[in-house]
């Protein structure tokens, strides 16, 4: 396991469900406090400073460190019942495993539901509702949850572990969305900071963006960038039932999306990524998603508004247990945006508007 792996590994496994980011935070703070200034905005983001360089222009990369999970709401007898923090598609929760972060330690458990031998045929047919969902962490007789430390709003998170896949070069973890994100900003950070700069670059990783991009606001205005790259996973269609013809597929290099339903990208900010990205040779491909937002979508609107682009890595089965994403597509991006960052300087910005 090389030293990107590892650090993969380190951030995918930790715990950080939509306001619960602390650990996430912690790990940001240990990679990068040698090389910035570190602070944190009143909702918990967290917001580095690479040192050196000059005042402006402010280039903001920006990841958030949550991922989609649960929150205990109440007790049925022995079992917990929950609430979704993010995006669920409900057949994907069943079966989950999963643990619940208490004053006392972690719980481990499985998502269940009604046994499919006690359903009707009616029943069977039916995509099951997340009402009727439930945790089992092993209790039986007259044991409450509770007695575990178990509590309402303790926060809850699916587990798997980081596994490095036969041949190398693909990874299957849960929480890339958006841990890779997160990766991304150490690993860029740690890159330009052997470098001379002519601009301050922000590496940020932000709280609940998957309950409502909240963070993205907080830090945005904390730092008001005068360019925005929003880090993050985008949507791999290179499985059975994906649209025919599609680009995004592992190991197609990295992202560069010029639509979601947040965010319109600056076209010359788009057009300089790309340019950029076809002068040092660096695979790349143009992708859009009718749906779902990101950081860029609350960043652009700071203000008089923020030259904001996505720049992404296709990752299969993201908002679920567990999803895949190739090395090389992490490499690209980390490239791309480190040889965008090195380009920002105040005219490059200023012909941006």
């Amino acid at each position: 396991m090389d030293r990107i792996e590892s650090l993969m590994r380190e951030f995918t496994e930790a715990v950080g469900v939509p306001g619960y980011e602390g650990e996430i935070f912690e790990l940001m703070h240990k990679h990068l406090s040698p090389i910035a200034d570190i602070e944190k905005d009143r909702l918990g983001s967290f917001i580095s400073r690479l040192k050196g360089g000059r005042e402006e222009p402010r280039i903001m990369l920006s990841a958030h460190m949550d991922e989609v999970g649960f929150m205990v709401s109440h007790f049925t007898g022995t079992f917990v019942r929950f609430n979704q923090l993010g995006g669920w598609w409900t057949p994907r929760i069943l079966g989950l495993p999963v643990k619940i972060r208490t004053r006392r330690g972690e719980v481990p458990g499985v998502i269940a539901s009604k046994s499919p031998f006690h359903m009707e045929e009616r029943e069977r047919k039916e995509l099951p509702k997340l009402k009727d969902l439930y945790i089992d962490v092993g209790l039986s007789g007259k044991i409450k949850p509770e007695t575990l430390g178990i509590r309402p709003g303790d926060p809850i998170v699916p587990w798997y572990p980081f596994t490095i896949l036969k041949g190398g070069k693909t990874y299957m973890a849960k929480a890339w969305d958006d841990r890779i994100g997160c990766v991304m900003v150490v690993e860029v950070l740690r890159r330009l900071a052997r470098l001379k700069r002519s601009n301050a670059v922000y590496g940020v990783g932000t709280v609940q963006e998957e309950v409502g991009i909240r963070g993205a606001v907080t830090s945005g205005r904390r730092i008001d960038p005068d360019v925005c790259l929003a880090l993050e996973v985008n949507i791999a269609q290179d499985i059975p039932g994906s649209p025919e013809g599609s680009p995004e597929k592992l190991g197609s290099g990295v992202s560069i999306c010029v639509f979601d339903a947040t965010l319109i990208p600056n076209t010359r900010l788009r057009d300089l990524v790309a340019d950029v990205a076809e002068s040092r040779k660096i695979p790349y491909h143009f992708s859009a998603v009718p749906y779902g937002g990101t950081d860029g979508g609350k960043v652009h609107l700071n203000r008089f508004g923020v030259p904001t682009l996505v720049i992404a890595v296709p990752t299969r089965y993201i908002h679920s247990t567990a999803g895949i994403m190739h090395r090389k597509d992490f490499d690209s991006a980390v490239r791309l945006v480190v040889e965008v960052v090195k380009r920002l300087d105040r005219t490059t910005v200023q012909g941006l508007a």
